[in-house]
């Protein structure tokens, strides 16, 4: 397993090294700079000073040199557009929020969604099934930012049952600050496409579990179908889940552009939008560095699941001879 995972992190460093390469290149490939927005402000000579200051007078070449010699030492440079703090103090508090957000959201998806694909599956072709299904195909459908709209006019603006929007500002909460009414809208809008692929996942699993040969001998011996699901069922139905669990992860915890310009949540998502639109080259550069991590951490740690989950799957292939 070391072996495996030293292989691992050297194939992240290589992808995290050319996605800092395509990202950098692509930047200063669009036409405009930083201070484009500031035209009428700015003269020739501040300009010229500002690009001066922020090393963007330099070949791109030399920038890229620049900027990596820094980001391994953890210096992510200073935000164009808010000088008066860094990226990696910008970054910290913003994902902070989103983490809070992405870690309820796949609390509530996967809670629910594993629970509706069991019952869909234990109740295969009845109305249950359809339901589910019905459902797990609307929430896959429908974006996000349309869910997110409708539950604002439901129950902010028709009933003010909860919160416009906020995400622990609103000041009603429970149980002193670990649960904010103002949580809910947001968790809800976005865990229902997680939640739906979830569920369409662990229904195909355990249907195709269940109808293999060995399931049928299980039953026929005159197992229960509590012990039968226990046992053999869902060990054997954990790989695709896992598969599902792994690729939803990094994208609930870095954030939705939709669900925080919504619901008014200064995670990162919404900063990173606001850091494209500005071209703030090291706020973008660190953003997609930190998306790109996390992917190729989940990834390897759910090759690593594959492993614990079923033993038949080996790291490395062993010589035949």
């Amino acid at each position: 397993m070391l072996l495996f995972l030293c292989r691992r992190l050297l194939s992240l460093a290589f992808v995290l090294l050319g996605v800092s390469i395509l990202v950098f290149w692509l930047m200063h490939s669009v036409p405009g700079g930083p201070f484009d927005t500031q035209q009428g402000q700015l003269t020739a000579a501040t300009r010229a000073n500002l690009e001066a200051k922020y090393g963007l007078d330099e070949p791109v070449w030399q920038q890229y040199l620049n900027y990596m010699s820094h980001a391994l030492r953890f210096d992510f440079g200073i935000p164009y557009q808010q000088p008066q703090t860094t990226v990696a103090a910008l970054i910290g508090r913003t994902w902070l929020v989103t983490l809070q957000v992405g870690l309820l959201t796949i609390v509530v998806a996967f809670s629910i969604g594993i629970c509706a694909g069991l019952y869909a599956a234990y109740h295969q072709n009845s109305w249950i099934d359809h339901l589910v299904t019905f459902c797990a195909t609307l929430g896959v459908t429908v974006p996000n930012f349309v869910i997110g709209m409708w539950l604002i006019l439901c129950f902010a603006v028709a009933r003010s049952w909860l919160p416009l929007g906020g995400w622990g500002t609103s000041g009603a909460c429970l149980f002193g600050r670990y649960f904010c009414t103002d949580w809910i809208l947001p968790v809800v809008a976005y865990a229902l496409a997680p939640m739906a692929i979830i569920a369409r996942y662990t229904r195909a699993s355990i249907v195709d579990v269940a109808g293999e040969d060995f399931i049928r001998t299980a039953r026929a011996k005159g197992l229960s179908e509590v012990a039968l699901m226990r046992r053999h069922v869902l060990p054997n139905a954990q790989s695709p889940m896992v598969t599902a669990l792994g690729t939803e992860i990094p994208n609930l915890i870095t954030g939705s552009i939709f669900i925080e310009t919504m619901f008014r949540i200064n995670g990162l998502g919404k900063y990173f939008v606001t850091s494209a639109l500005n071209r703030d080259y090291p706020m973008i550069m660190a953003t997609f560095l930190l998306i790109a991590l996390l992917w190729g951490v989940t990834y390897m740690l759910t090759d690593v699941a594959y492993t614990v989950l079923d033993p038949r799957i080996q790291f490395s292939r062993r010589s035949r001879g």
